[in-house]
């Protein structure tokens, strides 16, 4: 029959969904394997190493074992030397005791270093052991005295965890050997203390100690671990200088180091220049290869090592399975399953995780089930964490949940790497739930997990307790940084995310390329002041970031955002590579602009390029046909999103059709459309509609569109407003009283019109007919002398705005001291002539006021860009660049 663990054919979704209720079954059944497994193992190990054993048969059989052990004969000796060289280290320390207890043969150094050699040795590393030897090398004076005791000193304490300890043993030392400063450094590079290692190595230097072979992978380690390119290629001139560029475990250090430091051609350069390789210089750089991204480079490497290697290792199946996972290479993830199969790998915990990881990324979640419920007796927490991923990857989110809580009960304690990526789900519930057990396990202060809390709290617009988490973390990377950043820039807090950037400069903290994205990102919100883009722009040049992927999309945003499309265009057309990202902010900065030609050309180089679009390029594109009245060619490029690149419609994507048809005045077939929507419309289509409705003066749509908006969203006071303007416009005031009536029965309050604009770093804001700005009668002097002016033009106010049953005098008098133009006159007595004015408005900018600002910018020779709330508006010469179509 077939191997317990050969691979799965698919048996659908209904596998997956009945294998959760069998969970406590599959759990009991893993224990009996797990027993059987490892009585396997026992006798698998014991047939690997059938010397020990016959030493162990022999000795045991000796005639007189008591003076074998502690006779004068050397025998006690040799077999503490056999055994600690075997790394037999109970028994070795055995020997050494009963030399002891016995006294036939006098301690000295050589018998203390096997014994201290045997204790490092051990699983576990025994440190009680190691500090009673410590003591009786201190009574026999040897541990000053001698080089070799001294140097197992250090050894066994930096294997036990204790290279503080190792320390003051190796300062009290009076000499010492290059294999001592070796074991030193050995034990900072494995402890993570990568700078104390790289201090130790320039002070050996300094005190004239001749590095060996093993002396170097320690110091590339300590190297690898903190990403210093210069210090790392320093130490390989060093490693070349003192004849070590030939030795393959050495070159193999090399390799990981540049590949680490992400560095690959340097690395491939130290691999091709190896005289011979074994399985690890292999390995090592496939795994760099992977790790830089060069995935389809590592298999072609895999691939040309078949001839160099007879029989693959745990390692190489390990690296190579990843390649296939990240490749989506399903059906080489099942060649390489069977062959771990074949050649006796099925029980190595880190091989079959790979292969549940690989089956999980290919969308094979079945299988990969399968394999974590036969992996008896090696389910570790990687494995758990593994599996609870790959279900949280292909959506089933419950079966994860399930999958942490067995986890628990199963006495498998979740790592920092099992909760964040329990929190990169989407529930709400989940964050507060895992947050509690975080703080019961005290992994709270971990940098990976703060992080993982900070960022799902920042998707539930939770800011202030994402704030509260950045500030418990410990010792905090850059990663967190960056992701306080990010959570500032989703909440639209330009400040917020300011004062963490300065905060994280004076601490030292050197930013990368996605802690600058996130802050201009942050610059990008309608509150943020206009100049304060520009300043990080500058600060991605300062730090070399400009060329950035992630950068230059962030900044073509940023500019098209606040009005400053020509400065966006600019970055955009610099950028030598683009992401999807790039090319839909700048067709989305055209549309917003009113360029609608300009966004259609960007769109069709991005057609020409070979760029695979998505649905938010297609809404740009459709936005640009919306506001130049595109109507046949807004609805080609819909058809050919579903037809060509079968992306399914969204909701708004139907409501910018509905806004096409609407503006365009095509109503009948704007209710056509809307029929035959495969979803009930929601509220986003209905305001389109109404809004358009107003525009057109088409009371009996508006009514629908006003009731079905109302029965979605009882309480949206836009609704109720824009259905009291149609009857206004339309000269129905009574029924404009009794919508009036209706808002404050239901205590909807009208949002207030407000306009703002930024001089000299501050944000002034009006609202109309405000008289609260402390240059208030400069303003309305300003604009009356505007107005008179513009009437000298030919400006006659148009009183239809005014949605209110007054006197024409009064109309003129409200159209007079709209927000727009409160802004607009403090802009021109607060700014040098000639200076370019940038107004915001929360609302629809009226008729009559777009007027005024197109005569103004004639008149005053000024250029004004105008941003409402649903496009920018740029006046110059007298014109706009909506070409009075909004």
């Amino acid at each position: 029959g077939s191997p317990p663990c050969a691979p799965a054919t698919k048996r659908g979704s209904m596998a997956l969904r009945t294998a959760l209720p069998a969970l406590p079954r599959a759990f009991a059944c893993r224990q009996r394997l797990a027993t059987r497994a490892s009585s396997a193992r026992v006798e698998e190990h014991d047939v690997d190493r059938p010397n020990t054993r016959s030493a162990r048969r022999a000795f045991d059989g000796s005639p007189d074992r008591d003076a074998a052990a502690g006779g004068s004969s050397g025998s006690s000796r040799d077999a503490l030397v056999e055994c600690a060289r075997r790394g037999m280290g109970r028994e070795a320390l055995g020997h050494f005791s009963a030399a002891r207890r016995h006294g036939g043969e006098r301690v000295d150094g050589a018998m203390l270093s096997c014994a201290l050699k045997a204790c490092g040795a051990m699983p576990g590393c025994c440190r009680a052991a190691g500090e009673q030897l410590h003591c009786l090398c201190v009574k026999c004076g040897l541990d000053r005295a001698d080089v070799g005791v001294g140097t197992a000193l250090v050894d066994v304490y930096t294997k036990c965890g204790g290279v503080e300890d190792a320390r003051l043993v190796f300062e009290g030392m009076p000499q010492r050997n290059v294999g001592t400063w070796t074991s030193l450094l050995t034990g900072y590079a494995q402890g993570g203390a990568h700078s104390d290692a790289m201090a130790l190595f320039f002070r050996m230097r300094a005190e004239g100690i001749w590095p060996n072979p093993f002396t170097f992978t320690s110091v590339l380690s300590a190297v690898a671990g903190q990403g210093a390119l210069d210090l790392g290629r320093r130490v390989h001139a060093q490693s070349v200088k003192f004849g070590c560029r030939s030795t393959v475990f050495v070159c193999n250090s090399l390799m990981n180091m540049y590949a680490k430091c992400g560095l690959v051609e340097e690395a491939k350069a130290v691999f091709c220049g190896m005289e011979t390789r074994d399985m690890v210089s292999w390995n090592t750089l496939m795994a760099g290869l992977l790790l830089n991204g060069c995935e389809v480079e590592a298999l072609e490497l895999f691939h040309d090592s078949r001839a160099s290697m007879a029989k693959l290792s745990q390692s190489t199946y390990s690296t190579v399975i990843k390649l296939c996972a990240n490749l989506k290479q399903l059906a080489l993830a099942r060649q390489l399953h069977s062959c771990v199969l074949k050649h006796g790998f099925s029980s190595d915990g880190n091989v079959m995780t790979a292969i549940m990881d690989a089956y999980s990324k290919c969308g094979e979640l079945d299988d990969a089930f399968n394999i974590f419920l036969l992996m008896s007796g090696s389910q570790s927490v990687v494995s758990w964490t593994a599996m609870i991923g790959g279900c949280i990857q292909n959506g089933d989110i419950p079966l994860a949940a399930s999958l942490f809580s067995r986890m628990r009960e199963d006495n498998v304690k979740p790592n920092e790497f099992t909760y964040s990526t329990m929190l990169t789900t989407s529930l709400p519930v989940l964050p507060p739930q895992i947050h509690a057990q975080i703080i019961k396990t005290n992994y709270q202060h971990a940098p990976s997990v703060g992080t993982a809390l900070l960022a799902s709290y920042s998707k539930l617009g939770s800011t202030e307790e994402a704030l509260s988490i950045f500030e418990t973390i410990d010792q905090k990377d850059v990663v967190a940084w960056s992701a306080m950043l990010s959570c500032y820039s989703q909440a639209g807090d330009c400040d917020g995310a300011t004062n963490v950037f300065m905060e994280m400069s004076m601490q030292g903290m050197k930013p990368n390329e996605f802690t600058i994205s996130s802050v201009i990102d942050a610059c990008a919100s309608p509150t943020a002041g206009v100049d304060q883009g520009r300043q990080f722009h500058a600060v991605s040049i300062k730090y070399r970031y400009q060329d950035a992927i992630c950068v230059g999309s962030a900044l073509v945003s940023m500019y098209a955002r606040k009005g400053s499309i020509d400065s966006a265009r600019s970055v955009f057309e610099r950028q030598t590579e683009r992401d999807l990202v790039s090319w839909n902010s700048m067709i989305s900065g055209y549309a917003q602009h009113g360029y609608s030609k300009e966004a259609l050309d960007t769109f069709r180089q991005m057609e020409a390029a070979g760029v695979e679009m998505d649905g938010v390029t297609f809404l740009a594109v459709i936005i640009g046909c919306t506001h130049a009245g595109l109507v046949q060619e807004g609805q080609r490029y819909f058809d050919s999103m579903v037809r060509d690149h079968k992306i399914s419609p969204t909701m708004e994507h139907y409501a910018c059709m509905v806004d096409l048809y609407s503006r365009a005045g095509k109503l009948d077939e704007t209710m056509d459309l809307i029929g035959g929507m495969p979803f009930p419309a929601g509220a986003m289509v209905w305001r389109t509609l109404l809004g358009a409705c107003r525009v057109h003066k088409n009371v009996e749509l508006g009514k629908l569109a006003a009731e079905k908006l109302l029965s979605l969203e009882p309480l949206d006071s836009a609704t109720y407003v824009l259905l009291s303007n149609i009857y206004a416009s339309a000269g129905k005031w009574k029924e404009r009283d009794e919508v009036r009536k209706l808002m404050d029965s239901k205590k909807v309050k009208k949002e207030a019109g407000s306009s703002w604009i930024q001089i000299k770093n501050k944000v002034h804001s009006f609202i109309a007919s405000d008289k609260s700005h402390r240059l208030s009668d400069q303003i309305y002097t300003k604009l009356k002398a505007m107005t008179a002016r513009l009437k000298q033009e030919g400006y006659c106010p148009n009183t239809s705005f005014v949605l209110h049953d007054m006197e024409q005098e009064q109309k003129e008098a409200m159209l007079v001291t709209h927000s727009e133009r409160l802004a607009l006159a403090f802009g021109l007595i607060a700014t040098p002539p000639g200076t370019p004015l940038q107004i915001v408005k929360n609302l629809r900018v009226c008729g009559d006021c777009h007027v005024v600002m197109k005569m103004v910018s004639a008149v005053e020779d000024r250029e004004i860009i105008m941003r409402d709330c649903s496009r920018f508006h740029h006046f110059k010469s007298g014109a706009c660049s909506c070409g009075d179509f909004w």
